[in-house]
């Protein structure tokens, strides 16, 4: 948990909303395992990966939500890095090994950390995700393939993105995004 307590205490939240997210996700750390899925809250990590030469993002389709998001998910057994969680979701999800931080001044650095609410499916209740949120390119775009049929992945410019994008906390993100990737 020291990991995670290091990167909260490094991270500066962009408005007031943002810092109550954050100050939310220390709680859930000082009460116990936040990655635990037992809780009504719990950290997960996810990505937004771009393709800078294009300037294209890519958006993966979830099946669950019925929309368009970004790719991650939640901590397996023993993991407790939310850096190399979301690579190894971004990976598995967008089948691309290349990933990296857009410059190496955005290694392990979220670009957002926002709590987010996640609507009851199948034996799941309604819950929270504290999401901490990271930014990887790829080098090669053509190799992207979806992890399976019903989980689509696209690639689109930043406008296309905004118009598919219907949650104000992800439209967010693509906007820190672009203005990361300009």
């Amino acid at each position: 948990m020291d990991e995670l307590r290091a990167l909260l205490d490094a991270y500066r939240p962009h408005d007031s909303r943002e810092a109550a997210d954050v100050d939310r996700v220390r709680r859930l750390v000082d009460d116990g395992d936040p990655w635990s899925r037992d809780g009504a809250l719990h950290v997960t990590a996810s990505a937004l990966v771009v393709d800078p030469g294009r300037r294209l993002l890519l958006l993966r389709w979830h099946a669950r939500m019925q929309r368009w998001l970004q790719v991650g998910g939640h901590a397996d057994p023993g993991e407790a890095d939310p850096w190399a969680i979301a690579l190894r979701e971004a990976r598995e999800e967008t089948g691309l090994d290349d990933l990296a931080p857009l410059s190496p001044a955005l290694a392990r650095v979220p670009v957002q950390i926002v709590v987010v609410d996640v609507p009851a499916g199948g034996d799941e209740p309604a819950h929270e995700h504290a999401d901490i949120r990271y930014l990887f390119a790829t080098a090669r775009p053509e190799q992207s393939r979806a992890e399976s049929p019903d989980a689509a992945v696209r690639w689109l410019s930043f406008e296309e993105a905004r118009n598919e994008i219907t949650e104000p906390n992800l439209l967010e993100f693509v906007a820190r995004v672009e203005a990361l990737v300009s």
